[in-house]
């Protein structure tokens, strides 16, 4: 028997038994169990046998996982490690795993819910067929259902489920949710799903590639760009909207939500083309993106100042700044970018750098990371999309930042002279407080890098100026004055501050308190700048229950939206069915501190 058959077999024995003790003693002291869904009915990582232990001790009898079975052709050995993938089932659903062993012991497992085993998507052989042969007097037609459905969903009848947000985000979960027959809802402000794309700068391109980005169902197509330009993203979600019939209510603003617990369901009041109306869904979801409302700082003298100012989330594209002297205040990802189309316009720029910034060249990023899941290379040796999202899924978050400053001692070393030009013009660059890199900031506050696409080089060259390691101090009618006392003249001012937190969008919405309930969204609990503890093993009110009833988070890159709305979808279709989802998920779910 290979190590991986013997150490499922053990395993399964033990679970299968309801022996938690046993099965926990086959995990190595630094070990980490990842959890999604089929056990803890939420996205949860336990660390170390103790934990373990007591996590199984907890769901097993109502989970009642059984039917392990090794995936053929999965395991393998490498550097002492060695892994492979299975299958199982529990009592309400199909499911994957995988594991990692060092010397005969699990150090990660990983789990997850494939499927509901009673309501599987309608998808491949249980598509829906469309039509019913034959001849029937007065049928009405596909268009006319259509139209009889989208006309009765938010009046006659309500939705059990409401998406506020209709991006990436909202659209792939209403997808799957609509492969489940969940009806749902989704309401935007906008008047098309592609417009929160449109609307911003007009030299915006998708920084991760495209094999990372497909959608769930609907690939793009193998002649589509690397890096996908925003207008032709927005183009995209228009189709997608449409061509996964999803039912969207545009120019749709949600003024308020209030949550009943004795109906178990929501009052939430939008307001649709000027009129007032008032749903009752039983779930209620928030996907507006990754952040909150713009973050633009107050600085004194602002409102004297004679040229213009505008939050980079205003800013659309340079042309009419060309000849003007313009001061970008900020250093990541926008701010560059901004800083790079002005300069292509003509415009005089200066970038004001007010803390340390990581930067990574794009070419760098694909070659030392994504592309090792996320490429043509990838799909050629068997990597398909959903295999790629699995495997990042399998390592928990707390193995990633040794892996990662392996991997960024590679880039420093390979990317030395880029990074000497940089700190020489007085560039101030990090590379994450523990040296781990971007992937672990974006995980931690979403902010705080700068991914390469030409911006540097023209920092490097002095052809986009640079002041660093000072801030605003006051807005001069004509001038932003530094706090070293340089006075940079300017006609346009742009803020590159980034975002509220996403917990706003709660406080507003819905109440202060309520907001406080939920704690904070995105983050690790790492402990490090805009992280803080204590560690929560995931991506907090993330894609999961949270400590408000009846409320979901659903948000992250375009990555996370494919992989985790499947979870999501599987939690909200469990619960409209009356399936039992005992949750156990002691970090997240813990009491609200005083």
């Amino acid at each position: 028997m290979s190590p991986a058959a013997d150490f499922l077999a053990r395993l399964a024995g033990h679970l299968e038994a309801g022996d938690a003790a046993a099965a926990a003693s086959l995990f190595q002291p630094e070990s980490h169990w990842r959890d999604l869904l089929p056990l803890t009915w939420s996205i949860a990582t336990f660390d170390g046998p103790a934990e373990i232990g007591a996590m199984l001790t907890a769901v097993l009898p109502a989970a009642r996982p059984r039917g392990f079975a090794l995936e053929e052709g999965s395991e393998k050995t490498a550097d002492g490690i060695t892994e492979a993938w299975f299958r199982f089932e529990t009592e309400a659903a199909l499911c994957r795993g995988q594991f990692r062993l060092k010397d005969g012991r699990a150090w990660t497992l990983m789990t997850a819910a494939l499927s509901l085993k009673a309501h599987p998507e309608r998808i491949g052989t249980r598509r829906e067929p469309g039509t019913v042969h034959g001849a029937s007097p007065g049928r009405p037609s596909w268009p006319e259902r259509r139209r009889q459905r989208q006309a009765a969903l938010g009046t006659t009848e309500q939705p059990y489920c409401l998406i506020i947000g209709g991006g990436q985000n909202g659209l792939s979960l209403a997808a799957r949710l609509s492969m489940l027959d969940v009806p749902t809802l989704v309401v935007d402000s906008h008047d098309r799903p592609g417009d929160a794309w449109r609307r911003r700068y007009d030299s915006l391109c998708l920084h991760d590639t495209v094999w990372a980005n497909h959608l769930p169902y609907l690939p793009f197509p193998p002649g589509f760009p690397t890096f996908i330009p925003k207008d032709r993203m927005g183009d995209w979600l228009d189709s997608y909207a449409r061509t996964m019939d999803l039912d969207i209510w545009s120019g749709t603003t949600a003024q308020g939500a209030e949550h009943d617990p004795a109906r178990g369901e929501w009052r939430v009041q939008v307001t649709r083309q000027g009129r007032a109306v008032t749903l009752r869904p039983k779930q209620l979801v928030i996907a507006t993106g990754l952040s909150g409302a713009p973050a633009t700082p107050r600085y004194p003298g602002a409102e004297g100042f004679r040229g213009t100012q505008m939050h980079s989330s205003q800013y659309r594209q340079g042309a009419e700044w060309r000849g003007k002297r313009c001061v970008v205040v900020g250093s990541n990802n926008s701010a560059h970018d901004i800083c790079a189309d002005l300069w292509e316009q003509g415009a005089e720029v200066t970038m004001v750098q007010r803390s340390s910034t990581l930067v990574i060249r794009a070419e760098s990023s694909y070659r030392f990371l994504s592309s090792k899941l996320y490429s043509e290379e990838a799909v050629a040796a068997g990597i398909t999309t959903e295999q790629a999202d699995f495997i990042a899924a399998s390592r928990p978050y707390a193995i990633l930042p040794p892996m990662h400053r392996a991997i960024y001692a590679e880039i420093r070393a390979h990317d030395a002279d880029f990074y000497a030009a940089l700190e020489k013009v007085g560039f101030m660059l990090d590379f994450g407080e523990d040296e781990s890199g971007h992937s672990l900031k974006y995980l931690r506050r979403g902010s705080g890098y700068y991914i390469d696409v030409g911006a540097s080089q023209l920092i490097i060259d002095g052809a986009v100026k640079l002041r660093s390691d000072t801030r605003p101090a006051r807005i001069l009618p004509e001038a932003v004055e530094l706090e070293d006392g340089t006075v940079l003249p300017a006609d346009l001012i742009v803020y590159a501050t980034g975002f509220e937190a996403m917990e706003t969008w709660v406080e507003q919405l819905v109440s202060p308190e309520a907001a406080r309930r939920l704690g904070p969204v995105w983050g690790l609990g790492s402990g490090t700048r805009r992280d803080p503890g204590p560690w929560a093993g995931e991506l907090r009110n993330m894609w999961k229950p949270t400590r408000q009833e009846g409320l979901w988070i659903q948000g992250g890159n375009l990555a996370q939206a494919r992989f985790y709305s499947r979870l999501l979808a599987i939690q909200l279709k469990a619960r409209m069915e009356g399936i039992p989802t005992p949750v156990h998920d002691p970090r997240a779910l813990e009491a609200v501190p005083a």
